[in-house]
């Protein structure tokens, strides 16, 4: 079936009504594409909402996936937050959207504002609505940074730049089924939602209580073919004992550098599957896909990917393409394009042979005695040991060199013993020392159960 001159999600959700066997799942829901043609969770207020700035703001991602289906097109702008969002935050965010209203089902001490329509929708009762869809809107998408080293940022975007990356007139398997580690509220989960609206594809999603064994299990029984997360996911599902219950044939990484060795350890988890790393970023769209099952990715792909443009400036990748976003929003003006059209991701890269690599974001570099030193590009090394599963390297302050490298790891399997332990990290450290200079070698490895993940599912680095 060829998707073309589709508008709005509405339009590909009515492209793909005659599939009888999509839906939209989480833990404790399923529902049919087909019954949200002419369905409302907002107890009809949706049309209410035309030509208005809604903000949505709801305790589940399925809630939310919903009514984005429902208001894409209607309204002249969405805004897309997550649950955790202060109320502090989340004024700023109305105040920088000048919102009419906000979609929420979450109690309004977590969730009010004064003067601001509030209107809280129903995901398990659907309402027969009629919207005037002859004359739809083009839906601005204001979506959220991660934050991960600072607080959000409210980023302008639109259907056609957010789906600029999927092959709309590509014809998907009739026995496609998509799942994702991710929450789709955020960029990376958002592309695994829009991908599966286009295709008009089942669509399993997590929910926030699921653990990552429960979530396997269920994506298993679902029989995904297709699924996505960061690589700090991946590691945590490669860590988990129902590993094995998904039997994928496409596994997606994106959100985070992707060092080789977990590439290897998917391949022989799933040795049936395509597995791709794609990076992209809330400001610069998704912008490439790299599938040679090496990380990095060739020098060649600067200049191979139709309607991208890309260039190496001061060390970090800048993109120009339409799937940029348009602009920051808020009361501080933030150039988020240079006078070429180009956005800096701040990822900086650097070539070896044939190949770029990404070291690490310019705003994560610790200073180890005057000398620069990437978080991740230790820990790509760290993860070269073969019982190393997770690792996180952060500065620790030293009254010598100012700060120290130390390196926290998660082992494969637990080890009580002080004696394996310390050879463990002996081990570690000599891989360090043979792939880095001193200065990026830590000076302390320490074994430990688990480490935190953000919200976004990336590595916490605060």
């Amino acid at each position: 079936m060829l998707l073309t001159g589709l508008s709005s999600l509405w339009d590909f959700l009515s492209a793909s009504s005659g599939h009888s066997n999509s839906y939209i799942a989480d833990r404790d829901r399923r529902i049919s594409r087909r019954n949200l043609l002419h369905a409302s969770i907002l107890d009809c207020q949706g049309p209410e909402l035309r030509g208005r700035s809604v903000v949505l703001m709801t305790e589940s991602p399925l809630t939310t996936g919903v009514a984005l289906l429902e208001l894409d097109g209607i309204a002249a702008r969405v805004t897309i937050c997550t649950q955790e969002l202060s109320l502090n935050s989340l004024a700023s965010v109305v105040e920088a959207t000048a919102a009419d209203a906000i979609v929420t089902d979450l109690p309004e001490s977590a969730s009010g504002h004064p003067g601001i329509r509030r209107i809280v929708p129903n995901i398990d009762k659907l309402v027969s609505v009629q919207y005037d869809r002859d004359s739809q809107l083009e839906t601005e998408w204001v979506v959220l940074t991660s934050g991960t080293m600072g607080p959000p940022k409210l980023l302008a975007h639109t259907l056609s730049s957010l789906i600029g990356a999927i092959d709309t007139n590509r014809a998907a398997p009739r026995d496609m089924v998509w799942g994702t580690l991710y929450d789709t509220r955020r960029f990376g989960g958002m592309q695994v939602f829009l991908r599966a609206a286009v295709a008009g594809c089942p669509l399993v999603l997590p929910s926030l209580s699921d653990s990552t064994a429960d979530f396997l299990e269920r994506a298993g029984s679902a029989g995904i073919t297709h699924i996505s997360g960061t690589p700090s996911q991946w590691r945590r599902v490669l860590m988990s004992r129902t590993a094995r219950c998904i039997a994928p044939g496409y596994v997606r990484l994106s959100g985070e550098a992707v060092d080789q060795a977990l590439l290897n350890r998917l391949r022989e988890t799933y040795p049936q599957a395509r597995i791709v790393h794609a990076f992209g970023s809330s400001e610069a769209g998704t912008v490439f896909e790299v599938t040679d099952g090496a990380d990095g990715f060739p020098v060649s792909t600067l200049r191979s990917v139709p309607g991208v443009d890309m260039k190496i400036e001061s060390g970090t990748l800048r993109v120009r393409s339409g799937r940029t976003a348009s602009r920051f929003l808020g009361k501080q003006v933030i150039p988020l394009k240079d006078a070429e059209g180009f956005v800096d991701t701040g990822d900086l890269i650097e070539r070896r042979g044939d190949r770029y690599f990404f070291v690490g974001r310019r705003d994560g570099r610790m200073n180890v005695g005057g000398l620069k030193v990437y978080p991740e590009e230790v820990e790509a090394v760290v993860h070269r040991h073969p019982k190393v599963s997770m690792c996180r390297v952060y500065a620790r302050e030293n009254p010598v060199t100012g700060s120290i490298v130390i390196a926290d790891v998660v082992l494969k399997e637990e080890e009580s013993a002080e004696t394996r332990i310390a050879k463990l990290e002996q081990e570690i450290r000599q891989i360090c020392h043979d792939a880095l200079p001193a200065h990026k070698t830590p000076a302390m490895i320490r074994v430990v159960p688990s480490l935190r993940m953000s919200p976004s599912g990336k590595m916490a680095r605060d």
